[in-house]
């Protein structure tokens, strides 16, 4: 279907109402229509990303707990308390367990998505007067510069000649250079009238909400007239006005229907592979407590059947018990309910608060805190923390993820000569900026520091000059002087700005210019050019080109492009200068630098003439109109002299490449997706050390190409014929241009197979949606945990798609925090995320699983052993009270102390040796194979448990003569030893000791040995006769010499086999754990850092990696974007006094 609004504003009393979302306010002018829709309502436009609300909450948030197998299973198990014929046990013991953990976890999950709500509406809620969440579809709203685009809107008007505005698309596709959006010349003309505006009319017929970023077909009709609709006259939700004073547009999407939103996705219930993990585990456990139910039943039948049966005078059965065999089916269901501990309800609680503990431990970190903004980390869930340890793939955003948008003029070379200082070469912390005082015009946020340029451009060198002159000419950078001395440009790229702001500071300003001239203060002197001709730059040429008429009459083409293009166009007079230039260019490339070539030559005037009236018909042609331009550009740029080379630094985030070279070694494979293009991608790549030289590139093209199947197969066939080592495909790295490939069934799966052997992935010119599908790709078909981080609102759909998903506070707003499950502000806290917090996390929670499964065990199969002796017949060895007491108290708070403050290595080894991260990646220390060991150990734990006070207190008394072999007596010493062995277990694994260890492990045992006094005395027993009935057992049976020698030696027996096994691994088989932490790390060397080598001259990057698809050419040639008063011919005035600013954009 399409979309029909018909649009009749009005206007209120001409008022504006100001909104202020994320980093931006707008003014809403209330410009409501009367909107009718043909299919659909008017769409307001609140974005949700919590999960809940007041109504649906108690069930969604019941449905979530309810999943987890052992909660269904407690409620079951409380429903069959209630049956009276089978339950030995009260209700209680069940109830109110079951209740804390739901308790305990609705109200963790509602603070988690109440903060994630609070930081929703606050973000979106600054200081304004009218909210972006009542902004609706037929709203006419005003953006002014800077601010973030609040919705889907057709272009009206703008401040910029011809209805043009300027906007950023970091936030969707991931570029920073600028875009040009231009509206209809019948809504341009209505200027900033408000008038003409209210009184806008018209029908706009538009396709329905979708994801698709570089597509939107519509049509409006307007007085009578009807207009096409395409995306060039639509600006996105995400979107930064930029270079522009003011627009006006008509919302056509809001909220969730906007494209940037349509390509988010909902928000998903995310839980660990652990969680999982337990769920399968819970299933074991339920066949096998089936199994012993089953056994203990078919006892319980047989042993009526042959011995109770002739007991009934004694013994006798029970009115509704008919036959032996249904005495078997009830002691079924009895023994269902005593051996339910195998898989205690406080498991989960126990989970959800260590969980939340080592949360506190991200918010808490200070090694984690930003004070530049003033952000610390923040787990925004608490229910992930463990996966943290166990990632296998990174996925990251580029622009602003690892970089941090800022483009620097680093060095240059010129006539062969090097100018410019890197940090870690001359420089330190008190190396002097250079003083840019002798220039008024200078830019003062530009930093440069080898003053020995300077000193060339004030001697006047030649060379120099035209260094600078060429950088001031070649380009299609708008200067602006909107206040008298604030000169501001307007650069398409932020690599071309960083250049002409070079040429600024260096005394080549470009003051102005028309469709005709360049007005250039050289070296404080007005000096205007005619512009003859823009060769515009496009991706195939790599160059653009300017050919000027200088104040002396001269024609000069001066030339600017990638150096492996601009090479072959080269004089042969430029051949002296040219080794030493490619030696710079080197040197350049080797630290990650974007390079840039220069040239330039003297026209011939009759040539140009005639090249000119060739170059004007071919601009007209209407066939192969490209291909002519294309062969009078290659005609004319040629014998160029070579001038020099410029060197444009993209600046990484502080430790980037520090980070991914830890993570790398941590076995953590990074891929890079990005809307970038490929340059772009690949130059950032080696600068941050994801590539390296002696790396070599698998290249697929495109998906429906020849070439692609013929690398796809290629490719693995080595892989099948084992030609490369280990299946992998090492020293190799996977560059992606498109990612349609992904989209095709028959390709997808050899493309990830291909992927996950190499080393280091880049995709690029990637939508948000194609993001979240590549890490569903790898994460559906690998079962690797994955991570994604990013910073933009065009990650948030790959953050959702993530196992886990990690927001970086940058420059694009906070889309991608409020829908993360962890966030900080620096790329470079991601190592301390995973090395440190994750793996600590992920190791507690293992020792914890281990631990916890296995004193349950023990705990439960001691009634196993007791139903030979009892004639099957479900009757509990331990009191009632510690069976209730022995999970929520007994032995809760020692193992809370190891979850929460057991390290097996310090922070500071666990960055030093990133290798200690795999066996977490590979699930090593809690799997189905650790949990057998555990169920093993508890099964012989619970036999000599149980055997060895058996057989201790058998037919023996007191000193009194008293006997000491009565059920209480027994009792007592089996739940004293096991809860003496389950204490000394965890001693056993806690490696680092604090005072909490000691209170709470330790404490546990003076608790214990407090209430079994207190609950066995006479007062309590007086009180509620039927609640204790073990009256005096512990003061009779624990003064006895016999029953601490019993205890002693079962405990022993029980701890034995745990340090014999420990002590044999650490001697024959010791874990890197185990080295690191027991100071035997001397025999491993720390891998050296590499030195940045000088990479070859096919690695050289351009410079116009960071550029556009099409350069401004044409619309500087027409003045389509230039001001009325910019196309008079230009006048001057002093430059002395005139204060500039850097450029916003």
């Amino acid at each position: 279907g399409r979309w029909d609004l018909n649009l009749m504003s009005r206007l209120k009393n001409d008022i504006s109402w100001y909104c202020i979302g994320v980093l931006a306010y707008l003014d809403y002018m209330s410009s409501k229509s009367q909107c009718q829709f043909s299919f659909f309502h008017s769409q307001k436009n609140f974005i949700k990303t919590s999960k809940y609300n007041v109504l649906t909450f108690l069930p969604v948030n019941l449905f979530e707990q309810f999943q987890r197998i052992a909660n269904a299973y407690f409620l079951f198990l409380l429903v069959l308390q209630l049956v009276p014929q089978v339950s030995s046990l009260s209700w209680t013991t069940t109830v109110i367990p079951l209740l804390l953990v739901l308790i305990i976890t609705a109200v963790k999950d509602a603070i988690d998505d109440y903060v994630s709500y609070f930081c929703c509406s606050d973000s979106l809620r600054n200081i304004m007067r009218e909210k972006w969440m009542h902004v609706q579809v037929g709203d006419i709203i005003k953006l002014q510069n800077n601010q973030f685009v609040t919705a889907d809107v057709l272009l009206l008007t703008s401040s910029e000649p011809h209805g043009l505005v300027y906007i950023e698309t970091a936030e969707l596709d991931g570029e920073t250079n600028l875009k040009v959006k231009q509206a209809l010349t019948v809504t341009s003309v209505m200027g900033e009238d408000i008038h003409a505006l209210a009184a806008f009319d018209g029908d706009i017929k538009c396709e329905i909400p979708n994801n698709k970023l570089d597509k939107f077909v519509g049509t409006l009709t307007y007085q009578g007239n009807k207009y096409p609709l395409n995306v060039e006259k639509l600006l996105l939700r995400g979107c930064v006005l930029r270079n522009t004073e003011w627009c006006f547009g008509l919302v056509i999407f809001a909220g969730p229907e906007t494209k940037l939103m349509q390509n988010s996705g909902l928000p998903t219930f995310k839980r660990t592979s652990i969680d999982r993990l337990m769920n399968v585990l819970v299933l074991w456990i339920f066949g096998f407590l089936a199994i012993m139910c089953t056994f203990l039943a078919f006892g319980n039948a047989f042993w009526q059947h042959n011995i109770g049966y002739y007991f009934q005078t004694f013994l006798p059965w029970q009115s509704y018990i008919s036959n032996s065999s249904f005495s078997g089916f009830l002691v079924f269901w009895s023994y269902v309910i005593i051996l339910n501990t195998v898989v205690p309800i406080s498991l989960y609680v126990s989970v959800e608060i260590i969980r939340l503990g080592n949360s506190f431990y991200i918010d808490w970190d200070r090694k984690m805190y930003y004070p530049k903004k003033d952000f610390p980390a923040k787990a925004r869930t608490t229910t992930l923390n463990e996966e943290l340890g166990q990632i296998k793939y990174i996925f990251s955003d580029k622009t602003g993820t690892l970089t941090q948008n800022i483009m620097a003029f680093n060095k240059c070379t010129i006539n062969g000569v090097l100018y410019g200082w890197s940090h870690d070469q001359r420089m330190s912390t008190k190396t002097p900026k250079l003083d840019f005082s002798f220039n008024p015009m200078a830019d003062s946020n530009f930093v440069f520091y080898d003053k020995s340029l300077v000193e060339a451009v004030n001697t006047k060198k030649h060379e120099v000059h035209e260094f600078f002159r060429l950088l001031s000419l070649c380009n299609t950078v708008m200067p602006d002087e909107k206040q008298q001395g604030k000169l501001v440009y307007q650069a398409q790229s932020p690599d071309e700005g960083a250049l002409v702001t070079a040429a600024r500071n260096f005394g080549f300003v470009l003051k102005s210019r028309t469709p005709e001239t360049i007005t250039i203060i050289e070296m404080g002197k007005p000096t205007v050019y005619k512009m003859l001709a823009i060769l515009d730059f496009d991706n195939i040429r790599k160059r653009m080109s300017v050919i000027v008429r200088s104040p002396a009459g001269k024609l000069h083409l001066y030339c600017k492009g990638a150096d492996t293009v601009l090479f072959a166009k080269l004089s042969p007079s430029s051949q002296t200068i040219l080794p030493k230039t490619v030696e710079h260019l080197n040197e350049f490339a080797g630290i990650g630098l974007r390079t840039l070539l220069l040239a330039s030559k003297e026209l011939n005037e009759r040539a140009f003439n005639s090249w000119q009236k060739r170059h004007l018909e071919a601009s007209t042609s209407v066939q192969n109109r490209e291909e002519k331009l294309q062969l009078l550009y290659e005609e004319i740029e040629r014998d160029l002299h070579l001038i020099g080379g410029t060197a444009v630094e993209d600046k990484l985030q502080r430790g980037v490449p520090l980070t991914i070279e830890k993570l790398s070694e941590a076995n953590i494979k990074i891929w890079v997706l990005t809307g970038d293009k490929l340059e772009t991608a690949v130059n950032i790549g080696y600068a941050c050390n994801l590539l390296q030289d002696e790396m070599n590139e698998v290249f697929i093209i495109e998906a429906d190409t020849p070439d692609c199947r013929v690398v796809i197969i290629t490719l693995l066939q080595f892989l099948k014929n084992g030609i490369l080592f280990s299946n992998k495909l090492d020293n190799m790295y996977l560059i992606v241009p498109s990612i349609g490939i992904c989209s095709r069934k028959k390709l997808k799966l050899d493309f990830l197979t291909i992927a996950c052997s190499c080393e280091a992935v880049i995709c690029c010119r990637v939508t948000p949606l194609q993001k979240a599908h590549v890490v569903e790709l790898v994460k559906k078909h690998t079962k690797a945990i994955t991570l994604a981080i990013g910073d933009g609102a065009n990650d948030v759909s790959m953050i959702k798609a993530a196992n886990i998903g990690v927001g970086v506070s940058g420059q694009e707003g906070m889309q991608a925090v409020l829908s993360s499950d962890f966030a900080f502000a620096q790329f470079r806290y991601l190592q301390r995320l995973l090395l440190v917090h994750g793996r600590w996390s992920y190791i507690r929670m293992c020792n914890f699983l281990r631990y916890f499964f296995y004193k349950n065990f023990t705990f439960t199969l001691v009634h196993f052993w007791y139903g030979f002796f009892c004639g099957f017949s479900a009757q509990t060895v331990y009191d009632e009270w510690f069976i209730t007491l022995y999970n929520l108290v007994y032995t809760a708070l020692p193992i809370l102390a190891m979850s929460l403050f057991n390290q097996d290595v310090n922070d500071y080894w666990s960055l030093a040796y990133p290798q200690l991260y795999e066996p977490g990646q590979l699930d090593l220390f809690f799997n189905k194979l650790e949990f057998v060991k555990c169920v093993i150990h508890g099964i012989y734990s619970s036999l000599v448990l149980f055997y060895i006070p058996y057989g201790a207190l058998y037919e023996t008394v007191r000193d009194d003569g008293k006997t000491t072999s009565d059920y209480q007596s027994f009792a007592l010493i089996a739940q004293t030893c096991l809860l003496l062995t389950v204490t000394m277990e965890i001693a056993i694994d806690t490696v680092y000791w604090t005072a909490f260890n000691h209170l709470f492990i330790w404490g546990s045992l003076v608790v214990y040995f407090a209430i079994s006094f207190t609950m066995y005395s006479n007062g309590l027993f007086a009180i509620i006769p039927g609640a204790f009935s073990f009256i005096g057992a512990a003061r009779n049976i624990l003064n006895q010499p016999h029953v601490w020698l019993t205890i002693f030696l079962t405990t022993v027996l029980c701890s034995l086999p745990t340090i014999i096994l420990r002590c044999i691994a650490i001697e024959t088989k010791p874990t890197f754990s185990d080295k690191v932490g027991s100071h035997c790390i001397k025999k491993i060397v720390l891998p050296k850092r590499k030195s940045q080598p000088i990479r070859r001259v096919s690695a050289r990057r351009s410079g116009y990696a960071f550029s556009h698809q099409r350069g401004f050419g044409a619309l500087i040639t027409t003045g389509l974007n230039m001001r009325p008063q910019a196309l008079r011919s230009p006048t001057f005035r002093s430059s002395a006094g005139i204060k500039t600013e850097k450029s916003s954009g």
